[in-house]
């Protein structure tokens, strides 16, 4: 009882629809009153043909209107398995449905076919419950079949986001080509390239004849420049299936020289293709990387802010306490190099240089640089890293730069500065090294540019105006490089970088 008045009582029997389906149910079991059967082969459902007229559009336009069926006795529905359409009756009766995997899928397409919508949910709902990695381009597939929206969404999310388990899954391998090229350029995707690579050619040998006339057009889903170069040149470049193929071939020579050269073309017309930005999933972290604390004291903590969630991480710290090392990111790890080692017995300056993997969380030693430094900088540049300057195990002030081949794993001497200086800022820009400004051994400031030639180096000393910003590197969202001016650096001895990274975890 609710809404009462002083003059009325307005009643609601909240259980009396609930009862009367039961009652019509009962009548139905005991065929009293019934005025059709539904018939799906050689099965018959008895039913009352106003219960069915109420319940779904399908039955209403079938029985009344002018359409033969609604005199008939007996009306035969095609294309409806016998136990879906008892399922489907039953539902329309009790307004209840066991759904399980071995019903799942006639009761949906019996759902669709008359216009049961909850019903069609419900059954959309269990697949998904269901879904996982091995089975969600299945679901994919179904989806479309069954034109239902929310299982193609779900389906298409666990595709998106599990792809190294989707691509160790049977499925992938029966993919059409337009598929596949739909699901490994998608922008979302969540898995590094190599892997996008590697999938694409186990899908062309699981039928080799039938689907190598498709490997130029798959190849280019995969977005070469975010490609680690030791896996293009190892893996890519020498891919027998690859060289088979004229038109794959001048395109990863093309990729060669403009992607993964040092010389590489970044010029106004260079092809979009080596354009594309980053796939949606990579995100952008700010990196903490040791330094000082207030009370002076060098840590080796390693921290990580991400701006999606506001939050700082701790990520395993440095394998040993460095006073001014530098540090860049280079293929989704981050470089620490050189530095003084501080230990509680003796600070020693150090060659090495610490890797650390985001996917890991783990720091390894990684090839030393020909000579120790600290308070030297340092850069990334395409598959390079140069550590330029800085002082030496005898205090001295060093003019030298290295540079560090990622592809083949070793160190090599540059030209050297021709005036040797502390803390320039540097940047690289249409394949020049830029040294801004920086001190002498007695800590005076520089007024100087210092900048290479071409790729390798060689430098020329230019004036710089009297100011306190120093230039730095910056990239945009289409990897061009740009040149910003920025302040001298305060505070702590810690280094600051951006890690790029596809991992969602993190």
């Amino acid at each position: 009882m609710d809404e009462e008045s002083p003059d009325e009582l307005l009643f609601k029997d909240h259980s009396f629809s609930s009862d009367l389906l039961r009652q019509l149910n009962g009548l139905r079991q005991n065929r009293i009153l019934t005025d059709v059967c539904i018939c799906a082969g050689s099965w018959e459902v008895p039913c009352h043909r106003n219960v069915l007229a109420s319940s779904s559009p399908y039955f209403r336009a079938m029985f009344c209107s002018n359409f033969r069926e609604s005199s008939e006795a007996k009306v035969w529905l095609k294309g409806i398995a016998w136990v879906a359409l008892e399922q489907v009756v039953a539902y329309v009766y009790t307004g209840e449905a066991r759904i399980i995997a071995g019903n799942v899928l006639p009761l949906m397409e019996a759902a669709s076919m008359l216009q049961y919508p909850r019903l069609f949910e419900a059954c959309s709902s269990y697949l998904q419950s269901q879904m996982a990695p091995s089975n969600c381009l299945g679901m994919i597939r179904l989806s479309e079949v069954l034109s239902c929206e929310t299982l193609k969404k779900k389906a298409w999310e666990v595709a998106l986001t599990c792809f190294p388990e989707v691509a160790a899954s049977a499925d992938l391998k029966e993919l059409c080509a337009l598929e596949l090229r739909d699901y490994l350029g998608d922008d979302r995707l969540c898995g590094e390239e190599e892997k996008v690579f590697e999938a694409l050619m186990v899908w062309v040998r699981h039928d080799l004849q039938a689907r190598k006339c498709y490997l130029q057009e798959l190849l280019q889903q995969v977005r070469l420049q975010y490609v680690h170069p030791a896996f293009f040149h190892h893996f890519m470049a020498g891919d027998a299936l690859l060289q088979s193929s004229p038109a794959c071939q001048a395109f990863l020579e093309a990729a060669r020289r403009q992607v993964f050269s040092v010389c590489g073309a970044s010029t106004p017309d260079c092809r979009p293709l080596w354009r594309i930005p980053p796939r949606s999933s990579y995100q952008d972290f700010l990196i903490l990387v040791g330094g000082r604390k207030d009370n002076q004291q060098t840590t080796r903590d390693v921290l990580l802010y991400s701006a999606q969630t506001g939050q700082w991480q701790s990520l395993a710290q440095l394998p040993t306490r460095l006073y001014k090392a530098s540090a860049v990111t280079l293929h989704r790890s981050i470089y620490v190099l050189g530095g003084m080692a501080v230990s509680a017995d003796q600070s020693l300056v150090s060659h090495n240089v610490y890797i650390f993997s985001w996917k890991l969380n783990r720091w390894r030693l990684g090839e030393p640089m020909l000579a120790a430094r600290y308070s030297h900088r340092s850069t990334a540049h395409k598959n390079f890293i140069f550590s330029i300057g800085g002082l030496g195990g005898g205090q001295e002030l060093l003019g030298s730069m290295e540079r560090y081949d990622s592809v083949c794993n070793i160190w090599e001497s540059m030209a050297s500065m021709p005036v040797a200086v502390l803390h320039p800022a540097v940047a690289v820009k249409d394949q020049r090294l830029y040294l801004f400004g920086g001190e002498d051994i007695m800590q005076n400031p520089v007024r100087l540019i210092q900048l290479s030639g071409a790729m390798p180096l060689s430098y020329s000393p230019a004036g710089l105006p009297h100011r306190q910003e120093h230039m730095v590197q910056d990239g945009d969202e289409g990897g061009e490089e740009r040149l910003w001016p920025r302040g001298p650096a305060q505070g702590a001895d810690c280094h600051c970088g951006r890690l790029h990274t596809e991992d969602p975890r993190l």
